[in-house]
């Protein structure tokens, strides 16, 4: 071969290898979100599978206000779950994008029941203090308090130091009368290269009227069954919203946290951490809180894994 012929293979060479190496480019993700009236009922079926305890309708059905995705221009309702749950409402919108990306979030406040003012208040983001979402009056913008009616637009950057899984929620006049009710949701921001998990399920520990619920929802049959199957990748969002400490723990599973192998972790009020692992063992396992006045008030769900 002559000096000619292997520069031009190197060459080659290395125009192939560029060609296989793709570039994660930033992109703009918009979405539209609405404050919407709904009564919310914490145990469908209504009881406690553990105990046999019949739940009284006065415990388990309350008004509130929810996060509900829509469509362009809020012009038709779209399902909140983006993931293998079976929950719908609470929590909100699964909010996904990429380190990199623009999130463009268009807020309608449609609470007319009870006409309270309501915002969106995002962490581990960048943004400008008009789109904060917070209200502090004499302090705050428009966006920390959005009447019933009106729009607001949320504009945020997924920064280098974004990457995992961030709460999103009410910091309106109305935050805690909105957070007793659900009113929060996760955003999900992957690393540049990062792919998308087969599964991902969206955990939130949180006090709800009685019960201590997961999603808004109380009791084994009651809170989101999750379903994958073997050699699948799942990922899951966790977070706690009130005043509380909660432990997260799954039957029969473990993943690594700071390169030690684990199967329970602790997460306080508006904190939130993800967990991965490629699935491999078939069966019914539960999920569930491990502070133990918490599960027997609610807090336990069941996970489903086929071949």
């Amino acid at each position: 071969m002559t000096r000619r012929e292997r520069t031009l293979g190197a060459l080659l060479t290395g125009a192939t290898v560029l060609a296989v190496a793709p570039v994660a480019e930033a992109t703009t993700r918009e979405f539209w979100v609405a404050a919407t009236p709904a009564i919310w009922n914490m145990a469908p079926n209504g009881r406690d599978a553990l105990t046999g305890t019949r739940l009284d309708p006065s415990q388990i059905l309350m008004p509130t206000t929810v996060y509900r995705r829509y469509t362009t221009g809020w012009r038709q309702r779209l399902p909140n779950a983006a993931t293998s749950g079976n929950q719908n409402l609470i929590p909100g919108p699964l909010l996904r994008a990429r380190v990199g990306d623009k999130l463009v979030v268009h807020f309608k406040n449609m609470d007319f029941t009870r006409m309270n003012g309501h915002s969106m208040h995002f962490h581990g983001v960048e943004y400008k203090p008009s789109s904060d979402g917070t209200h502090v009056p004499g302090v705050s913008g428009r966006g920390g308090d959005v009447p019933p009616g009106k729009t607001w637009t949320y504009r945020l950057t997924a920064g280098e130091q974004s990457t995992g899984v961030w709460p999103y929620h009410d910091h309106s006049s109305s935050m805690h009368e909105s957070l007793e009710g659900g009113m929060y949701g996760m955003l999900s921001i992957r690393a540049r290269h990062e792919a998308l998990p087969d599964k991902e399920y969206v955990v939130v520990f949180a006090p709800m009227g009685d019960f201590q619920t997961i999603d808004g929802r109380a009791f084994v049959g009651n809170t989101p069954v999750f379903r994958a199957r073997i050699g699948q990748l799942v990922q899951w969002d966790v977070m706690a919203i009130g005043s509380e400490h909660h432990t997260f723990h799954v039957h029969g599973h473990r993943w690594q946290q700071a390169g030690a192998a684990r199967d329970t972790q602790t997460v306080g009020p508006a904190e939130s951490f993800r967990v991965r692992w490629r699935e491999r063992d078939r069966g019914v396992w539960l999920y569930h809180c491990h502070i133990e006045q918490h599960m027997e008030r609610g807090m336990i769900g069941s996970y489903r894994v086929t071949r």
